[in-house]
């Protein structure tokens, strides 16, 4: 599904040049549950953008289905992110003054659907991550764990094929992380690809398949067979 060769992104910061992806290769197979781990400044956040198609390498490949992403422009880049990719975030990213299912709604406003429709899909999504009963609440209204539930139905809502998941858990208690995980799970084991960007070795350790980045490199460290011990 994803194959990524010899990546480079560089950046230029208070007049000197900081490379943040040397030379990266990397591939991910239709169905995987992939987690990127690595402490802060170690490059992650750089590849989740490359992945997420919301930046472009200075020099390598990107393959995404085949198609080649390097040579798309923002309109091409920004219809890959709305029908093949769904993000989640670590803050949630709800608009405060939407109800629940108007945040879960608001991908699917650039596509034409009416609002029956609209909210007919919405409330699918919202049921798959049991929060159907709270569709009518605001952000302030839910904990956070049920808003993190919001903003998995919001990335499901366009039937993307990949959920990209930015520290998912990291605003949240290791209860509700508990259950975020186990939601995020169950959407792998009904066939999307899940990329998970995490510094939480507890976290990258309930993946399938964990590879490790460090100063721009990346480095496969196996899968629940050989667990991640340490980031440093």
């Amino acid at each position: 599904m994803i194959s990524i060769e010899n990546m480079v992104k560089s950046y230029t910061i208070g007049g000197e040049t900081v490379t943040a992806l040397h030379r990266v290769s990397l591939q991910i197979e239709t169905g995987e549950f992939l987690a990127i781990i690595g402490p802060s400044g170690s490059g992650k956040s750089t590849l989740m953008n490359m992945i997420g198609c919301l930046d472009k390498p200075d020099s390598g490949n990107y393959l995404l289905e085949g198609n080649k992403v390097n040579n798309m422009n923002d309109n091409q880049l920004a219809k890959i992110r709305n029908k093949k990719i769904g993000f989640i975030f670590q803050n949630f990213n709800l608009l405060p003054k939407l109800s629940a299912i108007q945040n879960v709604e608001l991908p699917l406003l650039y596509s034409g659907m009416n609002q029956s429709e609209r909210r007919k899909i919405a409330e699918s999504c919202l049921e798959k991550v049991g929060l159907l009963e709270r569709a009518n609440h605001l952000p302030t209204q839910l904990s956070g764990g049920q808003q993190q539930r919001v903003a998995i139905a919001r990335a499901l809502v366009c039937n993307p094929p990949i959920l990209l998941a930015d520290e998912p858990t990291g605003a949240l208690d290791s209860k509700t992380s508990k259950e975020i995980m186990g939601v995020i799970k169950q959407l792998n084991e009904q066939g999307r690809t899940i990329i998970v960007i995490t510094h939480d070795l507890s976290i990258a350790n309930q993946a399938k398949r964990v590879v490790q980045i460090n100063d721009g490199k990346l480095t496969e460290k196996g899968g629940k067979e050989r667990e991640v011990s340490s980031v440093y």
